[in-house]
């Protein structure tokens, strides 16, 4: 492979992660919209309206709705924060920042997965906020992988 080939590779490597960097910095900021919301919502006791299905009351006032006393969302908006800021490093050239940012993917997608089986088979209910929270950590995954496959091409 030429000198000039190899430079051709990495620049398009560097585009490819900073375009998947920065449709996943705003996936994140969807889910740290929602999950602050909850958050607000958790500490003011305020009722979350459940539009679309039932049972967000149910969810959010289970004892999975906190870790240590700290509400669950809470933990949520943090990562959402986190991988905001990991896709916007690697928007602005600092390519080591995505490795982290699919680290971050996995152990959220992970934790959804668990989410979501705590709520199909132990609570017995389903939480709009928590299903879009859900969406928007597999997505974040999927985005990462996806560039993988085509930085591999």
């Amino acid at each position: 492979m030429s000198e000039s080939s190899e430079i051709i590779d990495r620049e398009l490597s560097r585009t490819t992660a900073a375009k998947s960097a920065m449709i996943a910095a705003v996936v994140a900021v969807i889910g740290l919209i929602d999950a602050a919301y909850l958050t607000a919502k958790h500490y003011t006791g305020k009722n979350v309206p459940c539009n679309i299905i039932t049972g967000c009351e149910q969810v959010l006032n289970s004892s999975y709705s906190e870790i240590l006393g700290i509400p669950t969302a809470a933990f949520g908006a943090l990562t959402y924060f986190l991988a905001f800021s990991l896709a916007i490093l690697t928007v602005y050239g600092n390519s080591k920042m995505w490795n982290l940012f699919g680290i971050l993917s996995i152990i959220m997608t992970v934790f959804t997965l668990w989410l979501i089986y705590l709520q199909a088979f132990v609570i017995g209910a389903f939480c709009q906020f928590c299903l879009l929270s859900a969406a928007t950590s597999i997505t974040l995954f999927i985005i990462f992988l996806t560039s993988k496959i085509l930085l591999k091409k």
